[in-house]
């Protein structure tokens, strides 16, 4: 079987819709590991019987492996024909021109299974890892998934050399395409078959570089990216070329940072499209907005008791005690009902700001009332210590607080409900 490259196209996405768990009923296969190859006819056969054997034991669904010829001129082509033929569920393309990413963009796109993987052939990764891998795709819990040789829990066993080119290239990509996944390069992936379909035509590397340029992509579009921490082991007899693929990896970074940049990358399409959105910060139960609004009014609340407390000690050995508490009650009003309009209540302009503090007075009174109402009462008691006073005060302020929220919440901020919708019968 030949397969021929793809092209990318510019015409418009589809929205797709909310992903959930994918289909494991039909025929077609849930699962299409991919096994890239150049010139790998020694390792090859060993790579897919132990791969096709672990799945066929430890995997639930229907699986196909595919093994993806990058251009071999050793005996590659003709040992991946006689795996398909004598294994159930392999099949073998052949490509006319090299490159990883190539390989992997053509199978991936022309594909039937509902998720799509990769793995080296040197089966460096312990396959225990795989269920891992794709259960969190398969489930719609997340969207990309790889394998991490640089995540707590991971064991690796590799040269001081290949180590630290990997931390610094990682440490690169951190730096300079601001990337939250941990290590770009481990040979094993996956990714949903919705997701990729929309991710892929935009994905412009055909070589070793198109892994993280498509994570980049991804993490841009909001998808969630799994993390799996492998047991690996590095291949002594890797015939990659450490140099030039260096090379290749800072120019890739290079022209994918200049597209972020420029905005020459559809991440907004993107993001629309694939990406999961905000998740609502209230809990169940609570009013939409509720929790925030608390969250912002008790920060304003705190600079504002601040505020008075500072300003009535400032004012009472000059005043007296209740002409203190009503200049500094006055005064931190005005300001709390302007910082909690805008910050608490997000309400922008002059519009309605006259009538919003006339109203904020008049739920400064009720907090004048209770502040003033508790002074009068320790008072009318005994003849308080300062620290006695101020305790009061900040008793009676917590109660006035709560009740200034509920008000400027329900009365002074309240916002209009929206018209219902018209609905035709």
């Amino acid at each position: 079987m030949t397969a021929t490259e793809t092209t990318t196209t510019d015409t418009p996405l589809p929205r797709q819709a909310p992903r959930g768990p994918v289909a494991t009923a039909g025929p077609a296969p849930v699962l299409d590991v991919v096994v890239p190859v150049h010139n790998e006819e020694l390792d090859l056969e060993p790579c897919v019987r132990r791969l096709h054997e672990h799945l066929k034991t430890h995997f639930p669904y229907r699986f196909r492996i595919t093994v993806a010829d990058n251009a071999s001129t050793d005996r590659t082509w003709a040992v991946a024909e006689g795996l398909a033929e004598e294994l159930t569920g392999v099949r073998a393309v052949r490509l006319e021109q090299k490159g990883r990413g190539r390989a992997l963009h053509t199978t991936w796109l022309g594909s039937d299974a509902e998720v799509l993987a990769y793995m080296d052939v040197d089966l460096s990764t312990d396959l225990a890892a795989l269920s891992p891998l794709v259960a969190p795709l398969i489930s719609g819990h997340s969207d990309v998934a790889i394998g991490s040789r640089l995540a707590r829990g991971a064991r690796v066993v590799r040269g001081p050399k290949r180590e630290l080119i990997s931390r610094c290239y990682n440490l690169i990509l951190r730096g300079a395409l601001a990337v939250r996944f941990s290590d770009a390069q481990c040979g094993f992936k996956a990714i949903r078959a919705d997701v990729a379909r929309t991710l892929l035509p935009h994905v412009a590397d055909t070589g070793w570089f198109f892994d993280t340029e498509l994570l980049v992509l991804a993490q841009r579009a909001g998808l969630r990216i799994h993390e799996v921490p492998v047991d690996w082991v590095d291949d002594p007899d890797s015939r990659v070329d450490i140099l030039a693929t260096a090379l290749a990896d800072l120019r890739g970074i290079a022209r994918l940072g200049r597209g972020l940049a420029t905005g020459s990358l559809p991440i907004t399409e993107l993001r629309a499209q694939l990406g999961r959105g905000a998740i609502s910060s209230d809990p169940p139960g609570v009013p939409s907005g509720l929790l925030r609004q608390v969250v912002r009014f008790a920060a304003v609340g705190v600079v504002s008791t601040l505020a008075y407390l500072l300003l009535f000690v400032l004012l009472r050995g000059q005043v007296g005690p209740q002409p203190a508490n009503l200049v500094a009650l006055l005064v931190t009003a005005v300001g709390n009902t302007a910082a909690n309009r805008r910050l608490t209540f997000g309400v922008r302009g002059s519009d309605g700001a006259a009538r919003h503090q006339f109203q904020g007075l008049l739920v400064f009174a009720l907090g004048l009332g209770l502040t003033s109402g508790a002074l009068a009462l320790l008072h009318g008691m005994t003849s308080p210590a300062r620290a006695t006073e101020l305790v009061v005060l900040v008793g009676a302020n917590l109660l006035a607080t709560v009740l200034r929220f509920l008000l400027l919440r329900g009365w002074v901020f309240r916002r209009a409900p929206e018209p219902a919708l018209e609905t035709t019968r």
